[in-house]
């Protein structure tokens, strides 16, 4: 069933994992596959095995098989450069811009396509994958504009006009946080909780909520905030003990850095400009925790699966393509 319906076949490729799926003529999922061969593992010339031991099954005996890639496969160390659109840029231009790396394989058409980058001095910047997932918004709406948040290890906020991404900012909050919490003093209070563990318990979630306006309303604060966490877990015998101890700090500790990203962002007064809801892109439990914060300091936000907006801003490319296709 799948070779007989399978179109074209969808990859992201990160630095760590690789994700494809194959894809009917509307973009339907018709099989899953991955594997743990991302960017850092790989030399240009060992792309094409890493992508056919996923794919393999999915190629036809005969001609050509479409496959749109995004990702760090198009970066300056992966297969081949997909080089940065510099913003403003719209998100229907990705797939124009796209690049077709060397394939021994026959059966193989592969497109890897760019990311974007902003070259202002002071606010340099770049993106690879991410605007594959804000090209999904504008599938249904060419027009879309708004702020978008992506959580993550280097969490990326945008700012959309119409369907073009006019500026945007990388975070490490991700990053910070597995720091802070791993390496730093903090690892003997926090337990290594992780950031995206659920705040189900309101102690938890009133102790992330604290500390994203606490980062927010005092920035410079940051960092005496962060050994006020060690220090608490020594003398406050408010705290609760065990593991809810633990937890109860690393929300804490989440929400100080979160706060600090949304201090960073300086979003419009809610209360004085009308900034329309936060749209938030990646995994559900990381994205509800942002949409906890935002709801904390007066923004409204809805989520979509980090999955689905890939999905559909590869079928976008995949659209885009099929009318102008690019030659050899």
């Amino acid at each position: 069933m799948v070779a007989e319906n399978l179109c074209w076949i969808g990859v992201d490729w990160g630095s760590s994992h690789l994700r494809a799926w194959a894809l009917d003529v509307r973009g339907k999922v018709l099989a899953r596959g991955g594997s743990e061969r991302g960017m850092l593992s790989l030399t240009p010339d060992e792309y094409e095995n890493a992508l056919l031991n996923v794919i393999d099954g999915w190629l036809p005996d005969t001609g050509r098989r479409e496959v749109l890639v995004c990702g760090m496969a198009g970066a300056r160390q992966g297969w081949r450069e997909a080089a940065y659109l510099p913003v403003p840029t719209h998100l229907d231009a990705l797939a124009r811009s796209a690049v077709i790396p060397p394939c021994q394989d026959p059966r193989l058409r592969v497109r890897l396509l760019p990311g974007l980058c902003q070259t202002t001095p002071g606010h340099f910047d770049v993106m690879r994958g991410e605007e594959t997932q804000l090209a999904g918004l504008i599938a249904d709406d060419p027009d879309v504009s708004g702020f978008v948040c992506l959580p993550g290890t280097h969490a990326k906020w945008a700012r959309l006009e119409k369907g073009a991404v006019i500026h945007f900012t990388t975070f490490l909050t991700g990053e910070l946080f597995a720091l802070l919490a791993h390496r730093s003093v903090l690892r003997h209070s926090l337990n290594h909780g992780p950031a995206s563990e659920g705040l189900a318990d309101p102690g938890c979630r009133q102790a992330f909520i604290t500390a994203v306006r606490e980062s927010l309303a005092s920035p410079g604060r940051f960092s005496a905030s962060l050994f006020g966490l060690r220090a608490a877990d020594l003398l406050d015998a408010n705290l609760p003990v065990g593991e809810g101890r633990h937890a109860h700090l690393a929300a804490r500790l989440s929400g100080l850095v979160i706060g600090l990203e949304l201090a960073g962002m300086r979003l419009p007064d809610p209360d004085a400009v009308p900034v329309g809801p936060v749209t938030l892109i990646g995994d559900a439990a990381l994205c509800e925790r942002y949409a906890l914060a935002l709801e904390a300091v007066g923004y409204a936000s809805h989520c979509l699966d980090g999955e689905h907006a890939v999905l559909d801003g590869l079928a976008l490319a995949h659209r885009t393509l099929a009318h102008q296709p690019l030659a050899e």
